[in-house]
């Protein structure tokens, strides 16, 4: 044990660690340690963000999606799913109420959908950045040209986040078809760090065949891509999916690596992720209180938020963006964190 607390004093304070020392952090099960690591992940967090919580109003805008991702509910082979897309207006008027509600970065999410061209998306970002100047526009639209990206940025995007799902080649070929590439999706990461964005990379947690070798390589991937913004979740698996049947990733696990995250990355704007929110009642304020600093409660209407399942039973599907956004305050509040009408954006040492 007391090595493992050197560990954590040494990843406290250096914010590094050897491969070695992150997977036996990882495999550890004792409370009294994993209390301590948790302690130091809020310590950092507070002494960057204090006690303060960002929202994102996440906004859900088309589940037509071109790749076949084996763990994904709105897989393009999946032929139950009841297909969308929002109109320019209908994202624009989601961001109408988000504002009103208090919210200052609005995320733009979906498939990869070839009907949103590249000057159809500059236009929607165009178009919320000068109804709403002071706040920020981030885009989850996958693997893009970089000549999209820069457009996508020149036009007023701020952030982009795209989950790299595993830092490890063979790991990624089992949850994704032949024609996708890790190698391709690190280098859009790469694109959008040298064209200036505030990016986003991630994993899943728990995913099919993952091993704790698997989260290590994840974990020394992201401090070497040294992100602003790390998304983690646990896996939760799709009834409509090849991996239907897999076991779903933990709370306990996801938890554990978020405040590791912390350590290493100690700037990183850290979400509390629906998909933690779903396999526990309270993941969302564990995810809070083990590092976290950042929620994104849903703004899609609610007439298409059943038919955005990446994963099977997601909370707040029925929930109208205000009672999302109290119930989120209120949740926060009661253990000791404030939401705050900002725009979040990483605060740089």
């Amino acid at each position: 044990m007391s090595n493992l607390m050197e560990v954590i004093n040494q990843l406290y304070s250096t914010h590094s660690a050897t491969r070695e020392e992150l997977k036996e952090l990882i495999l550890c099960n004792d409370k009294k340690v994993l209390d301590y690591l948790k302690k130091l992940a809020v310590k950092v967090r507070e002494s960057v963000y204090g006690k303060d919580i960002y929202l994102r109003g996440l906004i859900e805008f088309t589940n037509y999606c071109k790749n076949d991702c084996y763990y994904c509910g709105i897989r393009k082979s999946n032929k139950n799913a009841i297909r969308y897309r929002l109109t320019k207006e209908e994202i624009l008027d989601c961001c109408k109420e988000g504002y009103e509600l208090g919210f200052r970065t609005f995320v733009l999410q979906g498939g990869e959908d070839s009907y949103y061209s590249c000057e159809k998306i500059c236009d929607i970002v165009r178009s919320i950045k000068s109804s709403y100047p002071d706040c920020a526009v981030t885009l989850s639209i996958g693997e893009k040209e970089r000549s999209e990206y820069q457009a996508y940025f020149d036009a007023g995007a701020d952030r982009y986040l795209l989950r790299h799902e595993t830092a490890d080649e063979t790991h990624y070929k089992k949850l994704h078809p032949p024609k996708m590439s890790l190698a391709h999706r690190k280098q859009c990461l790469y694109h959008l760090k040298e064209i200036g964005y505030q990016v986003g990379c991630g994993f899943m947690v728990g995913s099919p065949y993952q091993t704790v070798d698997h989260l290590v390589s994840d974990l020394l991937f992201i401090k070497e891509l040294e992100p602003e913004m790390v998304g983690i979740g646990p896996f939760i698996s799709h009834k409509d999916t090849p991996f239907a049947n897999c076991e779903n990733g933990t709370e306990e696990l996801t938890v554990k690596l978020l405040s590791i995250i912390r350590l290493l990355l100690p700037n990183c704007l850290l979400p509390a992720t629906t998909a933690l929110g779903t396999i526990d009642p309270f993941g969302r304020e564990h995810g809070i209180e083990a590092g976290g600093n950042v929620l994104m409660p849903n703004l899609s209407p609610t007439a298409v938020r059943k038919k955005y399942m990446l994963y099977d039973n997601k909370i707040c599907t029925g929930d109208e963006s205000a009672q999302c956004r109290q119930c989120t305050e209120l949740r926060m509040e009661k253990i000791g964190y404030q939401v705050v009408t900002d725009r979040g954006d990483f605060k740089r040492s």
